[in-house]
C-alpha cells in the first residue's frame, strides 16, 4: 500500500464516512505497510465502532501479534472466534483458532509471536 492511499484513508477520519470499515480498511493498509503498531490502533478503533466485525478482530490479533504483543493478540483472537461464532462465520473463527494456536505455541517453545 503507499502512502498516498494511507493518508488519504487518514483524512476521511472525523468525517462522514468514518466508522469501523475505514478503520478497518486503515488498520489493513498500515500493516500491509509494514506499520503492525499503527495498524493495531486502527483496528482496535474499528472495533470499538463494530465490536461484532469478526474480520476486524481477526486483523487486530495479527497486528499485535506482528508488534511483539502476543498477549494482548491472544486477547484479540479469543474475542473475535467468540464474535465470528456467534455471528456464523465459521471461516473466520477457524482461521483466528489457527492463529491463535500458532501463537500459543510459539510462546511455549519461547519463540517470539
Amino acid at each position: 500500500m503507499t502512502t498516498d492511499f494511507i493518508a488519504r484513508l487518514r483524512a476521511q477520519i472525523g468525517g462522514p464516512r468514518d466508522g469501523a470499515l475505514l478503520r478497518f480498511s486503515l488498520g489493513q493498509a498500515l500493516l500491509g505497510n509494514g506499520d503492525a503498531a499503527g495498524a493495531a490502533v486502527a483496528l482496535r478503533e474499528a472495533v470499538a465502532f463494530d465490536a461484532e466485525y469478526s474480520a476486524a478482530w481477526k486483523l487486530l490479533g495479527r497486528a499485535l501479534a506482528d508488534s511483539g504483543a502476543p498477549v494482548a493478540a491472544a486477547a484479540a483472537f479469543e474475542r473475535g472466534i467468540d464474535v465470528a461464532q456467534r455471528r456464523g462465520d465459521v471461516q473466520a473463527a477457524k482461521e483466528m483458532g489457527v492463529f491463535l494456536k500458532r501463537l500459543k505455541a510459539a510462546g511455549e517453545s519461547g519463540g517470539s509471536a
